[in-house]
């Protein structure tokens, strides 16, 4: 069952894809309506799965279930990655690959392969201070307050001396 992604409770549990590219006005279009059609005949062993969806950036989809209700099952998980491994064929997108680093640089978002962001921190190109997207956080309130935060504040602190 679709719902407002703002609706959910903050102990919704997410699952955070970000493209190594952002996403044209044409194809967001076309993902909403994809993902909407998805949402909405999401199941569980024959229930719905009260979820909702958003697109930050235009780069990065979020999914949430209120897991309260329903709780999502292997099967409905593996339901939602071939959907993204069918975006990703669909964009020619990398959704997937957790080896890579998104991060703000001014009011744009970058994105590197986690190799090439060390090698970053090493050359001080990065800094404890610049904002990195924690793509770890598993609900809602994890994803308002510890999503985007200064590198020092995330995984990617062992990275920076």
């Amino acid at each position: 069952m679709l719902v407002d992604f703002n609706s959910l409770p903050e102990e919704s549990r997410v699952w955070i894809y970000q493209s190594n590219r952002s996403f044209t006005d044409q194809e967001l279009s076309e993902i909403k309506e994809k993902l909407n059609t998805f949402i909405t005949n999401w199941t569980a062993h024959g229930s719905n799965l009260h979820s909702g969806y958003t697109i930050e950036y235009k780069r990065f989809i979020v999914l949430a279930i209120n897991q309260s209700l329903t709780n999502a099952t292997g099967c409905s998980i593996d339901a939602s990655v071939h959907f993204i491994q069918q975006l990703e064929n669909d964009y020619n997108v990398d959704l997937m690959d957790k080896m890579n680093v998104s991060y703000k640089q001014g009011q744009f978002v970058a994105h590197k392969s986690l190799l090439d962001f060390k090698q970053m921190a090493k050359d001080k190109a990065v800094s404890k201070n610049t904002i990195v997207f924690n793509n770890l956080v598993t609900n809602i309130a994890e994803f308002k307050e510890n999503w985007e935060v200064p590198a020092s504040e995330s995984w990617h602190s062992r990275f920076l001396k």
